[in-house]
Order: structure tokens, then C-alpha cells, then sequence
């Protein structure tokens, strides 16, 4: 008898270049039979085996093992759907799994092949079809996010294609009848599109694969990439579920960031879990060392793995790592309750103040020729803050206070040493909000409309709402450079305020959020990640998408140190 399986090959695996072998089962009494047992050449009681490799494009979410519901499924029991045992019965994570469950897994065949023999189907009908020679025909198929209908397989010759509509909307494309089959580039959904290095001083477009960074100069990433734990079919419904599925984004998450190749990297909406067990080992592969600050668990509760938080990463030949400082809000809240709020009121307080956010700020000394420097007064120190500030758009007070927060925390850091800093994050505050003005303009101003909402009072006086540090925003640089051919990235800026127009794209909501910050007095911004257009990112309804594996846009700004000037 024959069980038929159906290959899902996982998303989270490199798949240009490798090779597919499909693992079968013969169904005999006394043993399990593999593909390597029944060539054509040596049949098994006459009957031998054939290839057909398929593409299956589908929307269905993915499927998890029916033995080990923590994993992905990647292989199908055809069988099982062939006798209409339930779906969910049929997925299995692994070949040694099937190979484990089978005695078990056999009865739900022996079962539903009595069933219907009972009511006079033919057997051979459920479990597998017989050419009239009597060899048996296996249908292997791959299972791939792909959307491309190209049937170029570069291995094997190309067939017509032989598309079968399934139920549920799945559709059969035929790529190859060889025993194996090595995935092409038609079989993944699409990476992320090259984003190009704008030098701000001129128009040269700098590639960021072939771009060698001088020992003056790095570049910072800031990039939200969406929680797992956020990114529900509900709040997402345009975007695919294969493509908003954690095992596809991370994959492509990794391929979009490392691409960049940043010397820097701050991540905001880290799952604890994804962190140890994705991030902080692929991204050591390439080079990089990981700090990371869980979100405090007071509001949410529950499963800490899955709470996200921020994670910076730097290049270990190009900096060491010299001091780590965690910023918990949630604690700042409680000493500004213990010293301003009346006890009557404390409660109540603390429901709006605690928030769970936290910022990460790391001191980093570079490095020259991978070495640090020997001479103390010639080291450089670099400080980058990381932050995620609250999302809810009805707490303008706590954003505000949020950010004041942090910048305290940063002068204090400024006036012990003397560091180009850089603050990025999402701050969840579009230009031209109290928490942009206080970041860009060092202060707010005393009319403005936000801060009429402060229950609680802490924004007053607002005279205390300024800082001293010299930021100022790295993709205004845009703005203010003029010269033909910049018109294309201006028009991609917001003209009050010079910042992009967008850096968050849902079908709800498009605007900024996100910023890279730096101290003017000891930085310069040498060239820009360029900006994205909104009519590209809509062809796919919104953000995340097949290609965007996040509702955020990453930001990327390249620096060089130059000698401090005054403070303001």
C-alpha cells in the first residue's frame, strides 16, 4: 500500500541553491520503506517510484505538527487527506517524527480505509494511484510562499505547467519530475527591495553591499520590526498569513538588516524568546555583539518570553562595548508618584504612568584596525540610546513625560563625559508633536496644544520641559541640502518639519514615528538610507507586506565624528 507525503520546505531556511530529496513511505507490514529503497532500477515487488515536484501557492496560515504543536509542519501525509482523516492529523515536523508517530499514525489510515471499504471504495483509490505497468507514481510537492507563476527551474528541464485548483484555494504548479529538486528564486516570495546610500553633500548613490566604511565614518540602523505577539491576522488581515507568519519575517527580517550591513543596529518591538534564540545568534554570525532590555511585565503579565523590548547590536571589529545603562520608566513613575502624587491619588497615577516601556543606552568605544587605541586620550566613545516609547495616542502626557525621562538620563550621561550621543527608537509621536519638539527643538513651547493633557500634572511647570543636548534629527538633513536631483527625496519630507513623511504604513494610519537623533556639536550626518514612496509600499495594501516584513520602514544614517563645539 502507499502513503503519499507532501514536502513543506520551511520558510526559514535558505532555499536558492539547495536540493530537495522527497522522503516517502512505503506502507508494508513489517517495516518502513524510504525512497532509497525502490529505485526504478531494483523495483519492490514490481513497483518502483517516480518524481513529481510541485509548487503550491496558498494563503492557508501555517501549519503546525500534529505530534509537536510548538513546530512548523514540513511534512504532509497525502494519505491522510486522501481518506479524509482530519487535516490537522496529517502534519508532522520532521521525517524522524513521521518515522516515530507511524505505528501510531497508521491506524488512522487503517481505520478510514475500512470505512470506506466498508461502504465499497476502492482502497488504491485513497491511498495512492498504479500506471498500468504497475509502478507506483509519487506526487512530491513543494510547499512555498512563492506568488511568482515563472516555472524556470534551473535543474531540471521545464514542463507545461500542470496547475490543479484544490480546495480552499490552493493551487498546484508542476516545477520538475527529477528525484530531486533544487529550489530556484520563483519558489520564495520576494525580498526587501535595495534600499541606496544618498550622500547628503552630493548625489553619488552609494551601494551598500560594495560601500566600504572609512575608519572615520559608521553607520546606525533604527528599525521597529513588529512583535510577533502584535502582528495578528485580525490587525493585518491584507497582509498574507504565510507572509505574516514569524518563521517567514524573521527570515526576511535577517536578509533586510544584515543587507544593510550596519555598524550599528537598534531594534525596537524584540521578543524576549526571538532574541536569545533568533537575533543575538544569526546576527553574531555576522559579526555582531547583542545587549538587549526587556520591557518590565507589570501591565501584560503572563509569558515573559513573548513580552518584546529593544536590542542593540554593534560590529565587534569596529567597537567594544564599555558600559550599559537600562532605563525602566515604570520605576521612574513609581519615584515621581512617591514624591508629587498625593497616596489618595497614587493609584490612579500609576495606571496611567506605568506603561511597561523601557529605553537601552550603551557607551561603545571604536575601535581602529579592529584594535582599540592605546592612548586614553585619543579614545572615542560613542553613547546610543534605543528606546520604544508608549503607542497610546490618548496618553500624549506620558509620552511627553517619557521622553523627558530619557533626555535627563542622557545629560547626565553628557555632562560626566564629553560623547557624541545618538537617541533612536519609535517614539510613537508624529513631527511636530510635544515629544518631537522637546527632542529637535531642546524645549516646548508653553502654547502648545498637548500639553493641555496632563491629569496628573506632571508637565509642570512647563518651563521644565527643555534639555541642552544638541540634537537634532538625521533625516532633516535631506531638507536642507539642496542641488538637482534632491527634489525626488524632498518630496518624500514633511516641509514644516523636514522629516519623511513616513516611517509607519497601516491600512489605519501613515506618518512618522520613528527617528535617529544625533548631537550636532560632535557628529555629521555623511549620507541617508533613501526613503521610500508611498504608492510602492501600497501596492500591497499596507505595511507589513510579502516583501516589508514590518508596518515600520527601517531608517539608516551613516556619521562622522568631527570635534565638539559648544553646547547649546
Amino acid at each position: 500500500m502507499l502513503n503519499v507525503l507532501r514536502v513543506h520546505l520551511p520558510s526559514d531556511i535558505p532555499i536558492v541553491g539547495c536540493e530537495l530529496t522527497p522522503y516517502v513511505l512505503l506502507r508494508r507490514p513489517d517495516k518502513i520503506v524510504t525512497t532509497e529503497d525502490v529505485p526504478e532500477t531494483a523495483p519492490l515487488d514490481g513497483h518502483f517510484l517516480r518524481y513529481r515536484w510541485y509548487r503550491v501557492q496558498s494563503d492557508r496560515k501555517v501549519a503546525v505538527c500534529s505530534i509537536h504543536p510548538s513546530e512548523q509542519a514540513v511534512l504532509q501525509c497525502l494519505g491522510c487527506i486522501k481518506a479524509k482523516i482530519p487535516v490537522a492529523k496529517s502534519y508532522h515536523c520532521s521525517p524522524k517524527c513521521f518515522s516515530d508517530a507511524w505505528q501510531h499514525h497508521r491506524l488512522l489510515h487503517d481505520r478510514a480505509a475500512s470505512a470506506v471499504n466498508e461502504n465499497g471504495a476502492d482502497e488504491e483509490e485513497i491511498f495512492g494511484r498504479y500506471n498500468s505497468s504497475g509502478s507506483g507514481v509519487i506526487n512530491a510537492s513543494l510547499s512555498s510562499s512563492a506568488s511568482s507563476a515563472s516555472l524556470a527551474n534551473v535543474s531540471a528541464p521545464l514542463y507545461p505547467a500542470a496547475i490543479t485548483q484544490r480546495s480552499g484555494g490552493e493551487t498546484w504548479i508542476e516545477v520538475g519530475r527529477s528525484k530531486t529538486y533544487t529550489p530556484t528564486a520563483d519558489d520564495i516570495a520576494p525580498s526587501p527591495s535595495p534600499r541606496r546610500l544618498i550622500p547628503v553633500d552630493g548625489m553619488a548613490h552609494i551601494d551598500v553591499d560594495a560601500r566600504i566604511t572609512s575608519s572615520g565614518t559608521f553607520t546606525v540602523l533604527s528599525y521597529n520590526i513588529l512583535s510577533d505577539a502584535y502582528a495578528s491576522n485580525d490587525l493585518y488581515s491584507y497582509c498574507p498569513s504565510w507572509a505574516l507568519s514569524w518563521p517567514y519575517r524573521r527570515q526576511n527580517l535577517l536578509r533586510e538588516i544584515v543587507g544593510y550591513r550596519a555598524d550599528i543596529i537598534c531594534l525596537q518591538e524584540v521578543q524576549s524568546d526571538h532574541y536569545d534564540e533568533f537575533f543575538a545568534p544569526e546576527l553574531d554570525k555576522h559579526g555582531y555583539y547583542g545587549l538587549y532590555k526587556r520591557k518590565t511585565n507589570e501591565v501584560l503579565g503572563g509569558n515573559t518570553n513573548i513580552v518584546d523590548g529593544c536590542a542593540t547590536f554593534f560590529r565587534r571589529d569596529r567597537f567594544s562595548h564599555v558600559k550599559k545603562y537600562e532605563v525602566e520608566f515604570n520605576k521612574a513613575a513609581q519615584s515621581l508618584t512617591d514624591a508629587m502624587i498625593p497616596t489618595t491619588q497614587k493609584k490612579t497615577a500609576l495606571n496611567r504612568l506605568v506603561k511597561d516601556n523601557v529605553a537601552l543606552i550603551v557607551v561603545l568605544e571604536a575601535k581602529v584596525n579592529n584594535q582599540l587605541v592605546d592612548n586614553p586620550g585619543k579614545r572615542q566613545l560613542l553613547c546610543v540610546a534605543n528606546t520604544h516609547v508608549n503607542v497610546q495616542q490618548d496618553l500624549k502626557d506620558v509620552k511627553l513625560w517619557q521622553v523627558h525621562t530619557l533626555l535627563k538620563g542622557l545629560e547626565k550621561i553628557a555632562a560626566s563625559a564629553d560623547i557624541p550621543m545618538l537617541v533612536c527608537g519609535d517614539f510613537n509621536s508624529v513631527p511636530g508633536s510635544a515629544p518631537h519638539a522637546l527632542l529637535a527643538l531642546g524645549k516646548v513651547d508653553q502654547m502648545h496644544p498637548e500639553l493641555a493633557v496632563d491629569p496628573l500634572n506632571i508637565l509642570r511647570p512647563h518651563s521644565k520641559l527643555v534639555h541642552q543636548l544638541p540634537l537634532v534629527s538625521a533625516y532633516s538633513s535631506f531638507g536642507r541640502t539642496v542641488g538637482l536631483g534632491f527634489d525626488q527625496h524632498k518630496r518624500r519630507l514633511d516641509s514644516a518639519t523636514n522629516e519623511p513623511l513616513f516611517t509607519n504604513v497601516t491600512r489605519d494610519f501613515i506618518g512618522t514615528l520613528d527617528y535617529i537623533f544625533y548631537t550636532a556639536d560632535s557628529l555629521v550626518v555623511e549620507s541617508l538610507l533613501e526613503l521610500l514612496d508611498e504608492e510602492s509600499l501600497r501596492k500591497d495594501t499596507a505595511l507589513p507586506s510579502p516583501e516589508w516584513s514590518s508596518d515600520h520602514i527601517a531608517l539608516l544614517a551613516e556619521f562622522r565624528c568631527c570635534k565638539n563645539r559648544s553646547r547649546r
